[in-house]
């Protein structure tokens, strides 16, 4: 079984909330709601829910969109993987919803929900307190309960590698909706994006633009296209993974930024691949769990 199939409804350019400060990111959510974005992505993680929240309230009360026109995710943090339902409410109070499109689990690693930190718990030796008497598979089970309760219209996962959904997918009763992925021509991840297409889940592009301070607005072959196209590389690098049938959610502060990030341009089938085989010249990395959430 599967939640409606969320690449069907949700707008394949959205809003990433992570790193946004406060006193900022309200303002960054309405900017993007003023300019026809209508997917926002958000996390319990990103301790920002409260000021997302305002600003929804402010552009539903105000006629800049409707709830139903916005489709809205947040996440499940890792010291509440046996606390599924709690983690959600906590949420939508902070958000200011009585549901949400999609409810993520932001990584498969169930952490100590008693530790020394409500976030990020340590053992005496610096290392994380992780909950090695939990599964990601048991708190699938417990996120499949939320459907039916109307809190989650949808449900999917976050950063799973391919041994991930393959010890997850044997026992589901309802299938991920979506996994959300690190996800640029330095790091295209296609075996996971590959699994997704095979199991009909789709793929949510975060980190588009590579990581802070990457390279890869100056990188010749998107340097070229966006000349070609005479458009920004930032718009090159958003089309590229909109002609892949991949959602994206750049995040940003800066009004400019936002809304020169709606615009794309339909890319030729040889320049999507020239721009998928760009990994084949570079070396990078996924996003380092450990290391960015110290």
């Amino acid at each position: 079984m599967a939640t409606p199939s969320v690449g069907s409804v949700c707008s394949a350019l959205g809003l990433g909330t992570w790193q946004s400060p406060p006193g900022e990111v309200k303002n960054a959510v309405l900017q993007a709601l003023q300019n026809g974005y209508r997917h926002v992505d958000c996390a319990y993680m990103y301790q920002n829910e409260n000021e997302v929240g305002e600003a929804f309230q402010e552009a539903f009360s105000t006629g800049v969109c409707k709830r139903e026109d916005v489709f809205i995710t947040t996440k499940l943090w890792c010291t509440f993987h046996s606390r599924v339902e709690k983690a959600l409410d906590e949420s939508l109070a902070k958000l200011g919803l009585s549901y949400v499109d999609l409810y993520l689990m932001h990584w498969p690693v169930p952490m100590n929900p008693n530790g020394n930190h409500p976030l990020i718990p340590k053992l005496a030796d610096g290392s994380r307190d992780l909950d090695q008497s939990w599964s990601h598979t048991q708190t699938w089970t417990q996120l499949e309960a939320l459907v039916p309760t109307g809190k989650a219209k949808s449900i999917g996962v976050c950063n799973y590698s391919v041994r991930n959904l393959e010890e997850l997918l044997p026992s589901v009763k309802i299938r991920p909706a979506v996994n959300q992925i690190e996800n640029h021509p330095y790091l295209p991840q296609q075996e996971i994006v590959d699994l997704c297409a095979e199991h009909r889940i789709h793929v949510t592009a975060y980190s588009p633009f590579g990581s802070s301070g990457s390279p890869i607005f100056k990188d010749g072959v998107v340097t070229d296209m966006a000349k070609k196209y005479n458009v920004t590389p930032g718009c090159i690098l958003l089309s590229w993974q909109i002609s892949r049938g991949i959602s994206v959610i750049p995040k940003s502060v800066t009004p400019s930024r936002i809304k020169e990030n709606t615009a794309s341009t339909t890319l030729s089938q040889d320049d999507v691949a020239a721009i998928s085989n760009i990994h084949k010249q570079q070396v990078s990395q996924a996003f380092d769990f450990w290391v960015s959430y110290s």
